[in-house]
């Protein structure tokens, strides 16, 4: 079957088509960044006030894609070139991952499924720049992961 996403082609219509539901939703101020180093997207928005950064690892999307397609010795690449083609497969799919992710969001709003707190309270950025979920796991708030409590 194949990792969802992995055909993707264009990361630039993904994130035309991110900034458009946003707009068509009432948010301002839209901007997106890729950060090299960390391997990742940012995408980041304004709704009525409230500043929201949605941030997707690169890493992840690109280990999946390794674990679906292992480097053998019939390649004709290296391991290292059949790595950096994971990593390319994995930033232009994060667009689409994302462009999905936040329709759903907004169609959840839309509908009345969830608020838009319920729906973007890990993303909302607070006051001093750091997201909910973010201040969140630095203030140790939240189970750790697999933990009893």
């Amino acid at each position: 079957m194949g990792l969802p996403y992995e055909n993707a082609s264009s990361g630039g219509k993904a994130l035309g088509e991110i900034q458009k539901l946003l707009r068509g939703f009432g948010c301002q101020k839209f901007g997106s960044m890729v950060d090299d180093e960390e391997q990742s997207l940012t995408v980041q928005f304004q709704y009525r006030g409230k500043m929201v950064s949605v941030r997707a690892s690169f890493a992840g999307y690109a280990a999946a894609w390794l674990r679906e397609h292992p480097h053998t010795s019939r390649m004709h690449k290296t391991k290292q070139e059949h790595e950096r083609q994971a990593y390319d497969k994995a930033s232009v799919a994060v667009y689409s991952i994302l462009r999905d992710w936040i329709k759903g969001q907004v169609t959840a709003i839309e509908t009345g499924i969830l608020s838009f707190e319920g729906a973007f309270l890990g993303q909302m950025m607070l006051e001093h720049g750091e997201t909910v979920l973010d201040y969140a796991q630095r203030q140790k708030l939240l189970p750790e992961p697999g933990g009893q409590e």
